[in-house]
Formats: C-alpha cells, sequence, structure tokens
C-alpha cells in the first residue's frame, strides 16, 4: 500500500503537470456586474437598483422591475444593464474598451482605463476617449455612433470603425455613414476620419474588426484590412491614397456545419461570416501572410498581403490560389478575434464555444494536433470577445457573456464581464504552440 505521504506527492506532481500541459492560465485583471463611467451623460439616472431589460415589442421601451422607463434613447437615460463592452486593446498604460451601441442607454462607445489612476480598482469606471464630446452621435457630424473593436499599429495610433449604426433591437438605425478613424495616441488628436463609400457596404453592421498592415519607418503608407461579417468581403483601405476596395471570395463564408453554438448555457445559430485577419512575420521578399476565419466556421485560411493591397485584383472574379485553406482548427473551436505574437511565433485564438484561448505555433503544420489549449473556463470566460496582443507582448482578452444577454437575462449580482491578460512567452508554456 501506498504511504499517505507518497501519495500526496503525486497527487501534487499530476496537479503541477496538469497545469503545465494546459499552459500558464489567463490572469483576470479587471471584472464587473454591470459596466460603470466617470461621465454618463446629464441624462444619468441611477439604475444599480432596477434590472432593466430592452422590451423587444415596443421600440426605445424598457421593462423595469418596479417602473416603466419612457424612450431613453431620446432624452439620454444611461441604461446601465445596456452597457456590454466587447473590445479591449492596450497600449501605454492605457486600456481602450468598447461598448457598442446594440441598445439604448449607452453614454460613450470608445472608453479607456487609467492603469495608473484606476488599476487598483478590481471593478474601475470607464473615461470616454478621445473625450465624451466626440462620443455623442447627436452632437455633430462626426460624433462616434458604435465601435466595436481598435487596434493600435506601430506608429501609436488607435484605428477603429465606426459602424455608424445605432443597432436597436428590431429597429436597427444608419444614422451615419461607417468609418474609419486614425488618432494619434501622443496628442490624442483625430488624425483621419474616412467615411466608407455606400458602394462598398450599405450599413455598417458587420464592420467589428480592423487590422492595420505598415511600417514603422513608412506610418502613411499604411493598408487596412477590415472584415465584414455580414456582406461576407475583405476591404481593404489604403491610407496614402485614401482608398478603399473589397475582395469576394468563398472562403469568407460561414460553414453551415459549424453555426450551431452553445456558450454559456445557451442554444443558438450564427452566420456570421469572416470575422478577424492578423498578419504573419514579414517574409523574405518582404511581404506578409494575413490569416483570416469566419466566426461560424473551425477553418483557418490565409492569403498574401501582396494580393490585399493591389486594387485591380479586387475586381478579378478568379483568385486562383490567393486565398487558401490552411485546415480546420478542430471541433468547437469557432473563434472570434485571433492574433500573431511575433516574439513568440504563435497565434493565440479566441475560442467562444471553448470559453478560452487557444494557440498554434506557425513553424508546424496546420493540424487540429497542433492546435493548443492555453486556458478555458466554462463559468468565468464565457464569450471571450475579442483578443489583442501590445506591444509588450502581453496578450489581452475581454470575455462579455454576451449569448446571455442576446438569448437571456445576465444576472446583476454575477461578474458578467472580465478583463484578462498573459505575457505571450508564458502562456504557450507547456503547450504544442512551444
Amino acid at each position: 500500500m501506498l504511504s499517505p505521504r507518497f501519495v500526496l506527492l503525486f497527487t501534487i506532481a499530476g496537479l503541477e503537470l496538469l497545469t503545465f500541459a494546459n499552459g500558464d492560465p489567463m490572469i483576470e485583471v479587471f471584472k464587473w456586474k454591470q459596466m460603470d463611467f466617470y461621465n454618463r451623460g446629464n441624462g444619468y439616472k441611477d439604475l444599480w437598483s432596477r434590472l432593466c431589460i430592452p422590451d423587444l415589442h415596443v421600440y426605445g421601451s424598457t421593462a423595469c422591475l418596479g417602473e416603466s422607463q419612457p424612450d431613453n434613447n431620446r432624452n439620454g437615460t444611461f441604461i446601465q444593464y445596456n452597457n456590454v463592452p466587447q473590445g479591449v486593446t492596450h497600449f501605454r498604460g492605457r486600456l481602450f474598451v468598447t461598448t457598442p451601441r446594440r441598445q439604448p442607454g449607452i453614454p460613450s462607445t470608445l472608453n479607456y482605463i487609467d492603469l495608473d489612476k484606476d488599476g487598483w480598482n478590481p471593478s474601475p469606471y470607464l473615461r470616454a476617449y478621445p473625450n465624451f464630446a466626440l462620443n455623442q452621435f447627436n452632437a455633430s457630424a462626426e460624433g462616434l455612433v458604435s465601435v466595436y473593436r481598435t487596434s493600435v499599429d506601430v506608429c501609436q495610433r488607435l484605428w477603429f470603425v465606426d459602424t455608424g449604426m445605432l443597432e436597436y433591437p428590431n429597429n436597427r438605425q444608419q444614422i451615419k455613414r461607417p468609418s474609419i478613424w486614425v488618432i494619434d495616441l501622443t496628442t490624442d488628436q483625430v488624425l483621419k476620419r474616412f467615411e466608407i463609400p455606400q458602394s462598398i457596404v450599405e450599413i455598417g453592421r458587420g464592420l467589428a474588426s480592423i487590422t492595420v498592415d505598415v511600417r514603422a519607418r513608412n506610418c502613411g503608407d499604411a493598408y487596412a484590412y477590415i472584415p465584414d461579417l455580414v456582406n461576407r468581403r475583405l476591404h481593404v483601405y489604403h491610407l496614402q491614397s485614401d482608398r478603399i476596395w473589397s475582395f469576394v471570395h468563398n472562403s469568407f463564408n460561414f460553414d453551415p456545419l459549424s453555426d450551431d453554438l452553445n456558450i454559456g448555457g445557451q442554444k443558438f445559430r450564427w452566420d456570421d461570416g469572416i470575422f478577424s485577419t492578423t498578419l504573419g512575420p514579414y517574409l523574405n521578399d518582404g511581404s506578409r501572410d494575413v490569416y483570416f476565419h469566419a466566426m461560424a466556421s473551425t477553418n483557418e485560411f490565409v492569403v498574401s498581403n501582396r494580393v490585399l493591397q493591389q486594387e485591380s485584383n479586387a475586381a478579378r472574379s478568379d483568385h486562383g490560389n490567393d486565398f487558401r485553406l490552411l485546415g480546420s482548427r478542430g471541433p468547437s473551436s469557432q473563434s472570434t478575434m485571433h492574433k500573431f505574437d511575433p516574439k513568440t511565433g504563435v497565434i493565440f485564438f479566441a475560442e467562444v464555444q471553448k470559453s478560452g484561448v487557444g494557440c498554434w505555433q506557425i513553424r508546424k503544420p496546420f493540424s487540429s494536433e497542433n492546435i493548443g489549449s492555453v486556458y478555458s473556463n466554462a463559468t468565468e470566460m464565457i464569450y471571450p470577445s475579442d483578443l489583442t496582443i501590445d506591444e509588450e507582448g502581453t496578450i489581452w482578452v475581454m470575455s462579455n457573456s454576451m449569448p446571455i444577454f442576446v438569448y437571456s437575462t445576465l444576472d446583476r449580482e454575477k461578474f458578467n464581464f472580465r478583463i484578462w491578460k498573459q505575457k505571450g512567452a508564458l502562456a504557450k508554456r507547456g503547450t504544442v504552440c512551444e
């Protein structure tokens, strides 16, 4: 019979091996039961004590416990329950957090957390970025309407798409043209606002992410890749020429065998097409591969940036082998965002069905056997909606319980929204992504 001491040592060794095999877990940085803001606007009403949910049958109304609210879009009332964070990006002490206007009562769509001032708070308030006035979509022609995700380039600029759309249930309104924004993070001044013409997209719904391809020594010659998950197109914007063009290809479509999802106890079907793009390392000829996938799919594809950066290529009816299938990530590996880490040579995936983070070392063949698991937590990392990597090689993940918000009701006594982080070098350790 084994001695108790031997059993204890064996158990500890087994736990250490299990932890090592799954990589270093993601570190929880912030968590919220409900979001709050430093500036909620003049129409703020305290709704902490009243849970309000949208009434899908009457536009602009809400059904509240204890009282009925008027049209909250017109009077500017802050509805705390409706504020669901979507994107997270870190740059030198500021954590940019987006809250798209999918419901009434959103005071500001583009926000940040000052880590020096508010990093001590486990549930910090959000600050409007670059200011509160610019986030008031009715205040001026340039006011921000709805932003999903942001990206920081090597030239210290913040890029994002404003969809220009209020995505209220049963009453979507395209109140402004969707637009591409570039902000200088050293001065917080808007450098560029480019309205996307109607010939490219009629509405902004589906323009939920952006990837910037630029060298630090030539900041003016930047290309932005914008997946369109609704129209299943890939838009390319060139800053220098101030032009935009669109590619159409079957690889941008969702997979009908992968559109059934079960997340956070909610079973549903989504048909989101191309959702995320990420850039690989520079190759010997100076080009880079652009990896991409649809959200309702387990497949990963790749195309050279040389193909995307030639506007004439977008007009071709036959793209030959330009867009290539790499393979499948394996069962239940549907992913929202993914990002390449140049410090480790690993692409990290936000995996919604697995409620976690996966990885692939690009030196290895693309197969399910080479897709590793960094972290998974079905009770806390519910719907990782965004994954970014900062200039220091730190992974940042937002999880926002979106399926529960859409198909059920969030429990405001529980933590529904979380931000996580981990160094890429530690995240891959002990996985097949070494």
